[in-house]
């Protein structure tokens, strides 16, 4: 269901972030993000004037990692910026070569390429690229393994807890899809009758 009618309004600005993942004849993965603002009005900065519907903002990211996660390849362009200097910093985004997408990741980007080592914009982006990393991958994989006809336990019982448990309202400890794929996991209330 989409959202409610909205009130009378005028469009002023829009972002767009398209993520997309490929499986490559290597056998690693790209992983692709690109981000445009534009606005609908024209305007003037002291460096370049910006034509309605012209990105102010246009920045790819590309990161190639393997199946473990691990980055291999990073490569970063701005298109359209604010300043004739922005595009200077997307070398910097090179140190995340060697890094694992995993807990702290985020952490460790922002340590990396906050503040006047990053670009804002291409530091945004790198969390949805993450997480498309993921949406691209683990799926994929399963579906290749399932071509091959492979099987896999219905409810994997890992020895740890899962990572991903308590970071959405799907994946709460106490709710029903937890209770029902990770029971060792679940924290909810029990049936006294069971």
């Amino acid at each position: 269901m989409p959202l409610s009618q909205p009130f009378s309004r005028d469009p002023v600005h829009t972002r767009t972030i398209v993520c997309s993942g490929f499986h490559r004849k290597d056998g690693l993965w790209d992983i692709e993000g690109h981000l445009v603002d534009v606005k609908t009005y024209d305007f003037n900065t002291q460096y370049r004037q910006v034509v309605s519907g012209e990105p102010v903002h246009q920045m790819w990211l590309r990161l190639t990692i393997d199946d473990e996660l691990v980055i291999r390849d990073v490569e970063a362009v701005t298109d359209h910026s604010p300043f004739p200097i922005c595009p200077a910093v997307t070398a910097n985004f090179a140190r995340l070569k060697g890094m694992s997408i995993r807990p702290g990741f985020n952490t460790k980007v922002r340590e990396l390429l906050g503040g006047i080592e990053g670009c804002t914009h291409l530091v945004e982006m790198i969390g949805p690229v993450a997480t498309t990393a993921y949406q691209t991958i683990y799926p994929y994989r399963d579906k290749l393994r399932r071509e091959r006809g492979e099987t896999a336990p219905s409810a994997p019982q890992p020895a740890r807890r899962p990572r991903f448990l308590n970071t959405c309202h799907g994946w709460s400890s106490t709710g029903p899809i937890v209770k029902q794929l990770y029971p060792d996991f679940y924290d909810g209330a029990t049936d006294a009758s069971a």
